[in-house]
């Protein structure tokens, strides 16, 4: 199994009570010691807006983001979890990833995928398709995206995007393009792009069931199209919260809480339950390694892991390290 990690950036609440001002140097440094770590990549959520509830907290762009830490690190890669099609002009994407492509030498990922969070669309001007219209948007974005990587300009004359000759130089360094992860579980639209597209997906929210019912539809698209399922890697995301003993894990959910509450209101219960017990990916190192197993033994070839304490304890984050990443990679 390969593993992946989120920065803390503002959006769920995890940078709250650091100042504005030394908040970049939190990220900057977290990112910089994943890097000299067992870390492959380093991920944030394309977001403007605090969830679930939005608030004056600031959520760093994902995109500026990508370009800083490809400038303050050497090695691990960088990814989105996951860019939102409908936010950018799928050309103008294009062009911003194949520069970071060059700023981080090869090391980009990019998430791309339909996007949810109405309350940020509104806002921002971009109105509220329909789901529907999304995905399809989403398809359209992609095959723009691959055509520039691939040939240096793009033309489409699409139901949502117009494009004429759009020149995307430099090419970015991977080739024949950036790797996509196609991301969420949609078993109708989504799976089939990214059954289509996709080098990499994303789904289930580390549910080992839903996983499961998730790659045998990818794997149906899969064979209706002629392309062997095992050329895409399936990944996941987990929140994460360890410990050695059951108390220990205890007391850091209710740190979490205490920092989580003054913020979130009425969604403070509904937050508070991505960190409970009932997560399998919260627990002692025993538990969360054998949750983790479990997610590989059903075809998870990657996961990408949440921790909500990162910015204030990295203490966590280290007995990952040293006790469930050399047990499953």
């Amino acid at each position: 199994m390969r593993f992946g990690t989120f920065i803390p950036q503002g959006w769920r609440f995890d940078l709250v009570g650091i100042d504005p001002d030394e908040q970049w140097a939190t990220m900057r440094r977290l990112a910089q010691r994943a890097d000299e770590g067992p870390w492959e990549s380093i991920w944030v959520y394309d977001h403007f807006h605090t969830t679930p509830v939005p608030s004056e907290e600031a959520t760093h762009e994902a995109w500026t983001l990508m370009s800083a830490f490809a400038a303050s690190t050497s090695r691990v890669r960088l990814g989105q979890m996951c860019t939102c099609m409908g936010y950018r002009n799928p050309a103008y994407l294009a062009k911003v990833a194949a520069t970071v492509d060059h700023v981080s030498g090869g090391r980009l990922e990019l998430g791309i995928g339909g996007g949810w969070y109405e309350h940020e669309w509104e806002a921002y001007g971009y109105g509220f398709p329909a789901i529907g219209d999304r995905l399809r948007m989403l398809r359209e974005g992609v095959e723009i995206m691959r055509q520039a990587w691939e040939t240096g300009s793009a033309t489409l004359d699409g139901r949502y995007y117009q494009v004429d000759g759009a020149i995307v130089r430099p090419l970015p360094i991977q080739r024949p393009g950036i790797p996509l992860w196609i991301s969420g579980g949609g078993e109708k639209v989504t799976l089939k792009i990214a059954a289509r597209h996709a080098q990499y997906t994303n789904f289930a929210g580390g549910d080992v069931e839903v996983f499961r019912q998730k790659d045998r539809v990818l794997r149906e698209h899969c064979d209706a199209l002629g392309r062997d399922h095992t050329e895409i890697v399936r990944t996941t995301n987990n929140n994460v919260v360890i410990g050695e003993t059951e108390a220990e894990v205890a007391d850091r959910v209710a740190a979490i809480g205490a920092r989580l509450k003054p913020h979130l209101g009425d969604a403070y219960e509904q937050t508070m339950a991505n960190f409970g017990r009932g997560n399998p990916a919260v627990g002692t190192v025993e538990q969360v390694t054998e949750h983790f197993r479990a997610l590989a033994d059903a075809g998870a070839d990657y996961t990408i892991s949440y921790f909500p304490e990162m910015a204030y304890d990295t203490s966590g984050v280290e007995l990952f390290e040293q006790r469930v990443i050399p047990e499953l990679s």
